[in-house]
């Protein structure tokens, strides 16, 4: 048993360093989001809901920036024979410090547009002021895909931890302060320069230098084409909700149904962290297609890891309501039946999410971004629909529908890359579904009070 532990503390081998690499990612996770969580309590008993509500339509358009410039330089790193070379790096480097100049100024560009859309004069002036943390982000060194390049999330994580307190900090200081918006908007700018401050100085490698070499351009250029439209279907996939029902509700009830939205998505967004820095590594080094022993191994990985990702979820649908209303005033009380509902809509999501990675893993991102056109396509129409004809409890409804009706393109591309499981897809989403209507049920006259 020691023998064992030690082993999978300090070995080298690839499965022990992928769950290494995963425990310390998920700890690390849970940590970001419990200080997350701390604080959003805190920062609710100082602000007001329609604080976050603007915040939450500001990270929609920083978050959309980023997506639709996303040149996927990060996972070129990741999966490229020459991501540890100084000029495919320093090269890469280079086009993410004129991405984040871009990114800043389409965002002054579209504060104007954005606050005649939402009738909010201030986005005006919060958005180009926020966006200077993707400005900032431009300069991060490449040290950091290198660590996850090499599953080496030990000082990765510790270092986003540190960011985070320092964000905490600030936040709660600022919002005593001011008790104005401009609080969220200082600590991001301030967490953004942490975090290019600790990268530099903690993370192990050497410095980055501006550079052009044209054949690593054209490599990293000819696979980020593919990822630049991915990541545009990305945007609608990850932010489709909140576009459309942040248009539909007033600021205060789209602040509410955030923090409902932070506390279901825990278990999605942090899956999706792992497998992105743990899975790609694998899928490179031991395809699925390449022989039955990497296929098995890979579906004891996702057995377990989907295992994980389906329960929590199940508790926090459970708990919602509860939660809510343990942790926040009675403002906020009609997030818990968001919880509800939201987190058994994505149970369908988890099941799938390990199967896209193989693709990007093999620098098949032509068939990835196929795959997240149908995704965006489905999923607008789904919310949509939801909107027009059962207001918000139909849009969330339609997160779950989308994910199922997009399911026979998920075992297209994994069934290209030898990677896909019937009986895992199976097992977890009748699993998944039978739990989720028996909660529903239980939960059907909080879920109501949601209706407008």
């Amino acid at each position: 048993m020691i023998d064992r532990m030690r082993t999978l503390a300090f070995g080298s081998g690839l499965m022990t360093r992928a769950f290494r690499s995963s425990a310390i990612n998920a700890g690390g996770y849970a940590g970001f989001q419990f200080l997350r969580l701390l604080s959003n309590l805190v920062l609710t008993r100082i602000l007001f809901p329609e604080a976050f509500g603007i915040m939450a339509l500001i990270s929609v358009i920083m978050v959309g920036l980023s997506m639709f410039s996303d040149v996927g330089t990060s996972p070129a790193i990741m999966r490229s024979p020459r991501g540890d070379e100084a000029e495919f790096l320093n090269t890469a480097w280079t086009i993410q410090i004129i991405r984040g100049f871009c990114l800043w100024l389409a965002a002054c560009a579209l504060a104007y547009p954005v606050a005649l859309i939402y009738e909010e004069p201030m986005l005006m002036q919060l958005l180009p002021v926020a966006a200077l943390s993707l400005l900032i982000a431009g300069f991060n060194p490449t040290k950091l895909e290198s660590a996850n390049r090499h599953m080496q999330a030990g000082r990765v994580t510790l270092i986003e931890l540190a960011v985070q307190v320092t964000g905490l900090i600030i936040a709660i200081t600022a919002a005593w302060a001011l008790q104005s918006v401009w609080a969220l908007v200082i600590s991001g700018l301030a967490a953004a320069l942490t975090h290019l401050v600790l990268l530099n100085r903690f993370l192990p490698g050497p410095r980055n230098h501006l550079r052009w070499e044209k054949e690593a351009a054209h490599e990293l250029i000819l696979f980020g084409k593919w990822v630049f439209l991915s990541t545009i279907c990305g945007f609608f996939v990850a932010q489709g909700d909140k576009l459309l029902i942040g248009k539909y509700l007033s600021l205060e009830a789209f602040g509410v149904y955030n923090i409902g939205y932070f506390l279901a998505s825990f278990p999605l967004l942090m899956g999706g962290m792992v497998i992105q820095k743990v899975l790609v590594p694998i899928y490179r080094d031991s395809p699925p297609a390449a022989s039955r022993e990497n296929f098995l191994t890979l579906r004891r990985m996702r057995m377990a890891a989907t295992g994980l990702l389906v329960s929590l979820l199940l508790i926090v649908a459970a708990l919602g309501p509860w939660m809510v209303d343990l942790l926040y005033d009675p403002r906020y009380a009609a997030a818990g039946a968001v919880v509800t509902l939201l987190a058994c809509m994505q149970i369908p999501m988890v099941v799938t999410l390990t199967y896209d990675r193989a693709a990007l893993a093999s620098g098949d991102s032509r068939d990835f971004f196929y795959l997240s056109l149908v995704r965006a396509v489905v999923l607008l129409l789904m919310l949509a629909l939801g909107l027009s004809y059962w207001g918000l409890i139909g849009a969330i409804l339609g997160i779950g529908l989308a994910a199922l009706l997009t399911y026979p393109a998920v075992v297209w591309l994994a069934r290209r890359q030898g990677a896909w499981d019937p009986l895992h897809d199976i097992a977890y989403t009748g699993l998944g579904l039978g739990v989720s209507a028996m909660l529903l049920v239980l939960h059907w006259e909080t879920i109501q009070t949601i209706s407008g």
